[in-house]
């Protein structure tokens, strides 16, 4: 699956959010997603979000998935 299909994929279920995905071309893949939705959520809630989004895609067409969630603060705090 392509990375930015996925990256539409999250962008559309939790949107004003700034998603980049990468792949090592063999079903796994890791995505940083930065949004305010995140705010107050812990890290077990934030992934459940993103899965949602998905729709039953991790472990089917994408076999792993590693997530890095942030709000905007928290990047902000890490000097990214």
């Amino acid at each position: 699956m392509d990375p930015k299909e996925i990256e539409k994929l999250i962008q559309k279920g939790l949107p004003e959010s700034q998603v980049e995905v990468r792949t090592d071309g063999q079903g796994h893949y890791e995505a940083l997603i930065v949004s305010s939705v995140f705010n107050g959520e812990r890290s077990v809630r934030r992934h459940q979000l993103v899965y949602q989004t998905l729709d039953g895609l991790v472990g089917t067409d994408i076999h792993a998935l590693a997530l890095k969630t942030f709000t905007p603060e928290e990047l902000k705090a890490l000097g990214s």
